[in-house]
């Protein structure tokens, strides 16, 4: 089809099931001298909930998320949700950018005005991008895939095709983070023509460790292949069920609204910079409007089948020549060395924030989007091109 205007309209019987099964949990019980590191805690987990079915206002985080222009396009027979926002500068460059797992689309909600009117937050507007932000096939109001295949290589070939074929862009840019970071990285390496440069907020973990010895690595990067390793082992059972056994999660996340929060709050707290309190990066807004863009699409369970695929069907990882701007946070998941990312990747410009952790783009959005403009400010005129 083609590109098509669209507006989120939950139907009431939707939330009126929601508020069945919040105001129906059936609680676990918890030990009392543990907190966090066996899990979500049940205290946070029922404040949570409490504010959910009492507090949050599901249609105004609507009529706000409608604000952006957002559409539709069926691209290879999936249909793809993105938001579009127009540049207000001289010349926009356009930049498509990859959200991840748990978060959805709205990981950029913050950046995009950032990017799109630079000039409105004391920037140059000469600055200005056309943002375009899609939701992952099986994630959000993108289509569930109904066959097996879609990995981050497959994804990159449709971003490929939604921006020149039906958006019209000749050269544009790309960066994500997370699952996001590897589309980036099969849209630079297999379109390397279509790309002014690339911008990644994490070069991966998982194939990275698997495709590589320890031969000839400098001390730095065995270190960090080992810590990874260690951390793949304490805090990567999420990633082994989602690769291995994704089904088998499904029907508790898709069932269980509380269930599909603890999955997802478990992770905004590890993985960002908020020292232990959830609410010092993100408010109960902010986390609920994520967790029901998972639950009223009831994607919790098409979006975990990424990680399959991802283990068992993605080609090799080649040589991307497409020049990279890498921005590390310090409370991301790991920092890897800079001669471990060069191996792969034609890094121009590294950035090692202050401040920051894997969602730094909803958590303090300011520096990233700097970064971003100052990245792509010398590509600017390869996009003529």
């Amino acid at each position: 089809m083609a590109v098509e205007g669209f507006r989120i309209q939950i139907a009431q019987e939707v939330l009126d099931d929601l508020k069945y099964r919040l105001d129906h949990v059936r609680w676990p019980d918890q030990l009392k001298d543990s907190a966090w590191e066996r899990g979500t805690e049940m205290g946070y987990l029922q404040s949570l909930v409490s504010y959910w079915r009492d507090h949050f206002d599901w249609r105004a985080q609507e009529q706000e998320l409608n604000r952006y222009s957002q559409f539709h396009c069926k691209v290879d027979g999936i249909d793809v949700h993105f938001v579009h926002e127009r540049g207000k500068g001289p010349n926009p460059l356009p930049i498509i950018l990859t959200h991840g797992w748990p978060d959805s689309f709205i990981r950029y909600k913050k950046i995009i005005p950032l990017l799109t009117d630079p000039a409105r937050y004391g920037g140059d507007p000469a600055d200005s991008f056309d943002v375009i932000v899609p939701s992952l096939p099986g994630f959000g109001f993108s289509s569930r895939p109904e066959h097996s295949g879609i990995n981050n290589f497959r994804v990159s070939e449709l971003w490929a095709k939604l921006m020149t074929e039906e958006l019209g862009y000749r050269r544009f840019a790309a960066a994500g983070g997370d699952i996001g970071s590897g589309v980036t990285r099969y849209l630079a390496l297999n379109h390397p023509e279509l790309l002014v440069g690339i911008h990644l907020t994490d070069i991966g973990i998982i194939r990275n460790l698997m495709t590589s010895n320890e031969a000839g690595l400098a001390k730095e990067e065995l270190d960090y292949k080992r810590s990874a390793q260690q951390w793949i082992a304490q805090e990567g059972a999420y990633m082994s069920i989602q690769s291995t056994k994704p089904q088998t999660l499904v029907y508790g996340l898709s069932d269980s609204p509380v269930g599909l929060a603890s999955w997802i709050v478990e992770k905004f707290r590890a993985w960002s910079d908020c020292q232990g309190d959830l609410e010092q990066s993100f408010s109960k807004d902010e986390l609920l409007t994520n967790i029901m863009i998972y639950w009223v699409t009831n994607t919790s369970g098409s979006s975990t089948r990424i990680y399959y695929e991802n283990m068992n069907s993605l080609p090799p990882m080649g040589q991307i020549e497409v020049p990279t701007g890498i921005a590390l946070f310090p409370a991301d998941i790991l920092l890897p060395p800079k001669e471990w990312a060069e191996r792969h990747l034609n890094i121009t410009r590294w950035t090692l924030m202050p401040r920051g952790g894997h969602f730094t783009a909803m958590e303090d959005p300011e520096p990233l989007a700097e970064d971003i403009r100052t990245f792509y400010r010398p590509f600017r005129t390869e996009a003529k091109k």
